[in-house]
């Protein structure tokens, strides 16, 4: 005989499983959200959109790894539970890139050591996570307006796609930060391979894709169905559509190869193990040398860019996904670095660049980073710091073309502005930012291009 309960009854509501079941119920919840979050959509196009953003990565941690020290080993562990992490929690292809303002000053600042980088990184991290567990974070995001939001993008996407034909065009000293002479034509890092490598990826990936995930695969199921003779050239054009031919994967484990040919005695330097891990002593002048040079040049574009930028873009390309509000991205971005600058691992956030990189490489889900967090943990506790003798021989115009795409993507978010004054607001924003290389000067200028705008129409309108 199947037993009732009495709704009216606390004891029999609370007594018994009663009190299990909602929290089973929440822990099964969160099981499902982490399973969806997880899942791949298409492998080759998830792991193709991982390498996305190694175009900025790469280039800053090999830099400070060779002019000032910097742990690679600890800094690959590090960011790879960072990937798994933040793929975890929001199912889009969230990005961990290097904090760019500290690492230029660092590359550019002799005195400014490893533990001035971590005092930086832990200070901006501090007060980023402070206004997220208050929820100022929340307040900062809905008070910017998109215009604003469009130009700080449209700046960061024209400054890593002019790096990259810098990259492209001349070769590079990475410890040094500094370009040389012109990149010759022939060669293993050679100037034609760079522009083969270009046109690879637009055959292959176009200028992007604006329809959405769903969109994808109903158009991919579609052909599947009609083209059930399965020739060779509808079976090459359901793979450009779907993009899943892995063009990031082919240009990354190329020029890994092309590093080994280049440097074959760096094989013969790898040793197995992690790199030891010591928790980081930081002096009180680190700690002012920290916050004055890096920390307070640092916290407007963490702000900007790698909270507010980085939910409103995540928001455009996918409007279905919840968890990444501007409250949760400063917290996980200031809780992985109260945690990791303590024994040298890099300070990092989250980037528009990065995630507009891996989108356009394929990337859809967290699967996508946590993929390229397991590459770089697997990395980091095999050979630990070792793996900088092979990387130092990537060749830099491969990762020049990385990152020319990672920054037109994110410039291409621009493209939305629907009315004339909102692109003034966009291109004041930009413009300042790009000559004064300050996202703060170019915030402030957009607020007040825009205040003006709005105060204008609104005396008109009286």
């Amino acid at each position: 005989m199947a037993t009732t309960v009495n709704p009216a009854d606390p004891e029999a509501l609370e007594g018994g499983d009663g009190d299990r079941k909602p929290i089973r119920g929440a822990a099964m919840s969160l099981l499902v959200r982490a399973r969806d979050n997880m899942a791949f959509r298409s492998v080759w196009s998830e792991l193709n959109g991982a390498m996305g953003d190694l175009g900025t990565y790469i280039p800053i941690v090999l830099s400070l790894a060779l002019s000032r020290g910097l742990d690679l080993g600890t800094t690959l562990v590090f960011t790879g539970v960072y990937n798994a992490v933040t793929g975890l929690l929001y199912g889009v292809p969230m990005p961990v890139q290097p904090m760019k303002t500290i690492a230029a000053v660092a590359l550019s600042d002799a005195s400014f050591g490893v533990p001035e980088m971590m005092a930086a990184g832990i200070l901006t991290s501090a007060f980023v996570f402070v206004l997220g567990v208050t929820r100022l974070m929340k307040l900062v995001y809905w008070f910017v307006p998109l215009p604003v939001v469009r130009g700080i993008q449209l700046a960061q996407g024209l400054n890593f796609a002019m790096a990259a034909v810098k990259y492209i065009h001349y070769e590079q000293d990475l410890a040094k930060s500094k370009s040389l002479g012109r990149r010759p034509w022939a060669g293993l890092d050679g100037l034609a391979l760079a522009i083969a490598a270009i046109f690879f990826v637009v055959l292959v990936n176009g200028a992007g894709d604006d329809h959405s995930t769903a969109v994808q695969e109903e158009e991919v199921g579609r052909d599947r169905e009609e083209d059930s003779s399965s020739s060779l050239w509808r079976s090459w054009r359901r793979r450009l559509r779907s993009a899943t031919i892995p063009s990031a994967v082919i240009l990354f484990v190329l020029g890994v190869v092309l590093a080994i040919i280049r440097h074959p005695a760096a094989v013969r330097e790898l040793r197995a193990g992690p790199s030891r891990m010591r928790v980081v002593r930081i002096p009180r002048e680190a700690w002012k040398q920290g916050l004055i040079k890096g920390a307070i040049p640092q916290i407007p574009l963490s702000v900007l860019n790698s909270v507010v930028a980085v939910c409103k873009l995540t928001r455009d390309l996918f409007p279905e996904k919840k968890e990444a509000s501007a409250t949760s991205v400063s917290v996980t971005m200031g809780a992985m670095n109260l945690v990791g600058c303590w024994f040298g691992a890099m300070p990092c956030c989250h980037g528009a660049g990065g995630l507009a990189g891996q989108y356009k490489f394929g990337g859809r889900s967290g699967a996508c980073v946590a993929a390229l967090g397991g590459l770089k943990l697997a990395l980091g506790l095999a050979l630990g710091g070792s793996v900088l003798r092979v990387l130092a021989a990537f060749p830099v115009g491969l990762l020049g073309v990385l990152l020319l795409f990672a920054g037109v993507e994110l410039a291409i978010a621009a493209r939305d502005m629907s009315s004339k004054a909102e692109a003034f607001v966009m291109l004041v924003c930009t413009a300042v930012s790009l000559v004064g290389s300050s996202a703060a000067l170019g915030f402030l200028c957009g607020m007040v291009a825009h205040g003006l705008l709005l105060l204008r129409a609104r005396a008109i309108s009286i």
